[in-house]
């Protein structure tokens, strides 16, 4: 076994894993990312629960008209991760 705590010590120590708490430039654009993904699907859906819908009489026809929120793309996502990312680093993106 062990013939002195510093020898047990030093053993445990091998064992146990370290932990790095700081994130290279990488993984801080992906949370970044995965920030703004998050942000402008919640948009979406909160927008989509109030979906505009207009009945309307056109002589003797009646006329529905529903209006959905357009479903966000790479583009938006991008656009919301450039904005979260500005204020990170304290840049003002207003456009």
């Amino acid at each position: 076994m062990f013939k002195t705590p510093q020898e047990f010590a030093d053993a445990a120590k091998a064992l146990i894993p370290t932990v790095n708490m700081s994130k290279n430039g990488y993984e801080i654009r992906t949370q970044v990312l995965e920030m703004a993904k998050d942000h402008v699907w919640t948009d979406y859906h909160s927008k989509l629960g109030a979906v505009g819908m207009k009945i309307e009489k056109q002589g003797d026809e009646v006329v529905t008209s529903v209006e959905y929120p357009t479903i966000p793309g790479t583009e938006h996502i991008l656009e919301a991760a450039e904005q979260f990312y500005a204020f990170v680093n304290g840049v003002s993106s207003k456009k």
